[in-house]
């Protein structure tokens, strides 16, 4: 059989369309504060894989260090790249900000958990791993 008709879990299919389409996203805490730990990080990440599997996205890699998370998206054509990073945005916001008070600054509380501004960032093939590595190897705090 011929490669091009090998199976690859990457390939998603639909009615109309094949399609594997990929998003490095990099979202920074406001004022680039230090706000998370490695518990603060898990249920950051346990959040956005919720709102990804809402919008029919997988959440391939996450990571974070104290004041930014790296995320590596697998979302389908339907999604406005936009749409998904504003609910993965603000979902997390009302969550962390709820079960994290006491962590986070309370000037953070009354502004905005994550600065207004994100990376994205298109990668597929054999960079692909390297993006993957690169999130897998975040300092994230202990």
């Amino acid at each position: 059989m011929s490669p091009r008709w090998e199976p690859n879990s990457d390939i998603r299919r639909g009615r109309h369309v094949v399609h594997t389409l990929h998003a490095h996203l990099v979202f920074v805490t406001r004022h680039r504060g230090d706000v998370f730990d490695d518990e603060m990080l898990t249920r950051c990440e346990e959040i956005m894989k919720n709102v990804c599997e809402d919008f029919e996205a997988e959440l391939i890699e996450f990571n974070g260090e104290t004041d930014h998370v790296h995320l590596l998206v697998h979302y389908p054509p339907k999604v406005a790249l936009s749409n998904l990073v504003n609910s993965l945005k603000g979902v997390s916001s009302r969550y962390l900000r709820a079960e994290y008070t006491s962590r986070i600054n309370l000037a953070t509380i009354h502004e905005r958990f994550w600065s207004g501004s994100y990376f994205a960032g298109s990668c597929d093939g054999a960079p692909l791993q390297m993006v993957k590595d690169y999130i897998a190897n975040q300092k994230r705090p202990t």
